[in-house]
């Protein structure tokens, strides 16, 4: 018996491949199989319960299932209502029930819309992407300067790796042939060889190239030639029997314009060849023809051209592109022998008619030949508008139009046009006329409501009235959309009667009561307005206030719009429709008031204040207002009468502070005092009277009676801030700074958190010297509010140094959202910076925020009176006083000085500015 080799025999028990030298294997997922649980005890259950029905050990039981097909399909009844017949009642009741779902769907629509993009817009606020996310990076590299962006350092190799693989290149050495030196040597030589025969001049380099000088030579005879003939035709040419004699000058002067010749001779062949390849493959191709001819044009051949597209039309007759092309490229004699060519081939072809006609000179000649395209052309819109535009004479243009609206009926164009040649009662004639033969043309209506106004009818005659029942009947009704379009073209064209008669009749087209039809009007007349149609929101505004004839919203609008777009006398009318249907709303009164006092007199706005006090007789804004009347206008005892009056009619805590800033104005503090005293008895829960009694006795130089009112009031309203403020600024002025930290405690305890509290009690340890302990309640303050532009801009002007308030800046804007007390910290920065346009527009997106803080104002107002225009200024000054601002730290203190009382805004805005540093 043969023993066998090793590799042949059985491996032992328990043998494993490798395990000897360490080369275990290991176990993968895939080995496994996916890590899952097995089946459940219910799942074995079922599986042996089905193996036993199938072996027949067991009977099948399948009622779970039974009924489950029965409901799969809703069309499918097979159960209670097998037997029902789907008859028109079912039908109209699934109608019905399906337009009440899409109105619901639809009276829903806009809340949905505004909840889903309200939360779009959270949840890229919380989750931005990365490129908002490095915005600010990016718009910061603006500041980088070239010089900058240059001395940028290179990365540099932290591992070495690439300076020993640098190393390891260098250190590398290859033989060189002496091919490559010989070459070297002779690089900078140049020879050539001249054939003997003389037919071909060759170069040989040294590095193998070769220069062909015979045919450098061709193509400079093909540029020159070129040159030539494009000279020919483009210089003065003087032609006498065979002679022809070129300007020299001018030959020269436009061989300065030839340089690039030379490069563009080879695209120009290329192109020759593809468009001689596409002309010989499909000569009726009209298309090809004209290329090529456009191609030598190009070329500076015109002749060729010429030639080629001359050969185009014998092949492409039926083509009116390559004769129009073919005129063009032919002077005015030949042209007109071309255009008569090419119309007896297309004696229907428009636009060779017109083309020929344009080629003749005189008008009569002119007149002939449209009226001969006339003839081919009867029913063609463009000839007979070309016939009427050559009539000089208004008559025979009406002839010509009549005859032409007979043959071409459809054309509104020709219509329109003949009723305006008419005389008005035969334009109404040819109008009704052209609504017979075009019954679902508006254009046709909106024409007549407009001849009916300049006859002076468009208020009498319900043209457009009549038109939107016409064009209903017709199912032929433009949108809401298209009305207003015409009624702003209408206004364009000063059609103004016109434009308001569309919007009255069509405005309320298509929509419903349950439809938000004045919010809808209300974006309408926005939208007119932005586009400069005044005249259009006003009769939108009007429309809708005629369906809503007590909205005050509609009524405010529109007096907006007459403010700013229109005169005195259409504000006064606005204004006083407002009041008859808002009788009660007293905001309307005093507008009328103020603009009557400002343009009518004082007498007016009396007039009107009296007839606001029948309507509202109590009402302390309409008293305030005739005080206010009557204090502007220097009658003293006049309005101190009237306050009197008011505190027994209108006894409310408004009358009784506006007395008591009277008589500070006046200067009498006694009399202040004294009033102060009495409302604080009937209002005791109202800070400003006790600021004004603080105020009174810091007037008068009492510090004990001030610091006992301060402190009673802020034991009486807790919450009042600007009291607080006061009672801590009065301890500081006495020299008493711990008590004026003390009660600033006593404040943050009161109001937790106020940043104007924690702002006041940060500048009095700064105005102390203790920087630190500003430092640490400044980072206390925004740990508690760290979206508080006012401590933002507290530390970033007035604790940190100048080099780290850009970086504070920008983690400022990065956490607070809109704040114009930041914007314009920001702004104040850059102007510090003497980056003067971006601090300009800083300011202006502070006033886009808020047009209500009055500091913002005066910190522009003096930004430009440094690096300004005058210009500039006094829109700045303008737009302030539109907007009356009556907010901010500075404004405020300065706005309710008794001694700037009776001051206007513009007084006001500017002795803000001096203060401000």
């Amino acid at each position: 018996m043969s023993r066998r080799d090793f590799l042949g025999q059985p491996a032992p028990e328990n043998y494993v491949a490798g395990l000897g030298r360490g080369a275990t294997g290991f176990t993968t997922r895939s080995d496994l199989g996916p890590a899952r649980e097995g089946p459940s005890e219910d799942q074995i259950k079922a599986a042996v319960a089905k193996r036993s029905a199938q072996l027949g050990l067991t009977e099948a039981k399948d009622d779970d299932n039974e009924d489950d097909g029965r409901y799969q399909d809703p069309d499918n009844e097979v159960g209670l209502f097998a037997g029902g017949i789907y008859e028109k009642d079912d039908e109209e009741a699934d109608r019905i029930w399906k337009e009440v779902d899409d109105r619901m769907a639809k009276r829903r629509q806009k809340q949905r819309e505004a909840r889903e993009e309200a939360e779009r817009l959270e949840y890229e606020r919380k989750n931005p992407k990365i490129q908002q996310q490095f915005a600010g990076l990016k718009r910061a590299l603006e500041t980088v300067t070239d010089e900058e962006w240059a001395n940028l350092p290179d990365p540099k190799d932290l591992t070495g790796r690439t300076k020993r693989a640098r190393q390891a290149r260098l250190e590398r050495f290859y033989a060189v042939p002496d091919s490559v030196l010989a070459a070297a040597r002779d690089a900078g030589q140049f020879g050539t060889t001249v054939a003997e025969d003389g037919t071909a001049t060759e170069g040989v380099n040294k590095d193998g190239t070769v220069t062909d000088f015979a045919k450098i030579g061709a193509a400079r005879d093909k540029v020159l030639r070129a040159r030539l003939e494009q000279q020919s035709q483009s210089s003065t040419v003087a032609t006498a029997g065979s002679a022809t004699s070129i300007d020299p000058k001018g030959y020269l002067t436009s061989l300065s314009s030839m340089q690039g010749a030379e490069q563009s001779i080879g695209d120009i062949e290329q192109f020759r060849k593809m468009l001689k390849s596409a002309v010989d493959s499909n000569p009726k191709q009209a298309a090809s023809w004209i290329a090529a001819a456009r191609l030598e044009i190009a070329a500076g051949k015109p002749g060729a051209a010429r030639s080629l597209i001359a050969k185009g039309c014998e092949h492409c007759p039926k083509s009116e592109d390559i004769w129009l092309e073919n005129i063009h490229l032919n002077d005015n004699r030949n042209a007109k022998v071309i255009a008569a060519q090419a119309i007896q081939a297309n004696p229907h072809s428009v636009k060779l008619w017109v083309e020929a006609m344009k080629l003749e000179n005189d008008p009569r000649s002119k007149k002939k030949v449209i009226r001969r395209a006339l003839d081919h052309n009867q029913e063609s819109e463009a000839l007979w508008k070309e016939a009427v535009n050559l009539e000089e004479d208004v008559e025979d243009a009406r002839i010509l139009l009549a005859k032409a609206t007979e043959l071409i009926p459809e054309s509104l164009d020709l219509w329109l046009a003949l009723a305006r040649l008419e005389t008005p009662e035969n334009a109404r004639k040819v109008l009704n006329k052209a609504v017979k033969k075009l019954p679902n043309s508006h254009e046709l209506w909106i024409a007549a409501a407009r001849l009916e106004e300049q006859l002076g009818e468009g208020k009498r005659r319900p043209v457009m009235k009549n038109a939107v029942k016409f064009l209903a009947k017709q199912s032929a009704m433009p949108k809401r959309e298209e009305w207003i379009a015409e009624a702003e073209k209408c206004e364009e064209e000063g059609a103004v009667i016109t434009c308001s008669n569309i919007i009255e009749e069509t405005l309320g087209w298509g929509l419903d009561e349950d439809d938000d039809r004045k919010e809808l009007w209300m974006e309408d007349a926005r939208a007119s307005i932005n586009r400069d149609k005044f005249a259009t929101a006003r009769a939108i505004y009007a429309y809708a206030i005629r369906v809503f004839p007590n909205s005050k919203s509609l009524y405010t609008a529109a007096i907006d719009l007459e403010r700013n777009h229109g005169t005195k006398e259409d504000l006064w009318h606005a204004l006083e429709k407002a009041v008859e249907a808002c009788p009660h709303y007293e905001v309307f009164w005093l507008m009328l008031a103020r603009e009557k006092a400002a343009d009518a007199g004082v007498d007016e706005a009396r007039l009107v204040l009296a007839r606001a006090f029948k309507q509202n007789p109590d009402s302390e804004d309409i008293w305030l207002a005739a005080v206010k009347l009557e204090a502007d206008n220097g009658f003293i005892d006049k309005a101190r009468e009237l306050l009197k009056t008011a505190r027994q009619n209108a006894p409310t805590d408004r009358v009784w502070m506006r007395s008591v800033a009277f008589e500070r104005q006046q200067g009498d503090n006694e009399a202040a005092l004294d009033l102060v005293q009495q409302a604080l008895q009937l209002f005791p829960a109202k800070p400003k009277l006790w600021m004004m009694k603080g105020q009174i006795y810091e007037d008068l130089s009492q510090l004990g009676p001030a610091r006992e009112a301060y402190s009673t009031g802020v034991r009486a309203v807790p919450s009042s801030i600007p009291l607080w403020l006061l009672y801590s600024r009065l301890e500081e002025k006495a020299g008493n700074v711990v008590k004026a930290r003390s009660v600033l405690d006593r404040a943050r305890q009161a109001v937790p958190k106020s940043p104007e509290l924690w702002t006041e009690l940060i500048r009095i340890e700064r105005r102390a010297g203790n920087l630190n302990q500003a430092k640490s309640l400044m980072a206390q303050a925004l740990q508690q509010m760290p979206k508080s532009g006012l401590l933002w801009a507290e530390r970033i002007l007035n604790l940190e140094p100048r080099t780290q308030r850009k970086s504070l800046l920008a983690e400022a804007v990065k956490k607070v959202e809109d704040d114009p007390i930041l914007l314009v910290t920001a702004a104040r920065i850059l102007w510090a910076e003497r980056k003067l346009d971006r601090a300009q527009n800083w300011f202006e997106k502070a006033l886009l925020l808020d047009r209500d803080v009055g500091d913002t104002w005066a910190w522009y107002y003096k930004f430009l009176v440094q690096h300004g225009t005058e210009e500039k200024r006094a829109d700045l000054v303008a737009k302030c006083v539109l907007n009356e601002p009556r907010h901010g730290e500075e404004w405020t203190r300065v706005a309710k000085d008794p001694r700037n009382a009776g001051k206007k805004t513009e007084e006001v805005l500017k002795l803000v500015a001096e203060t401000l540093s």
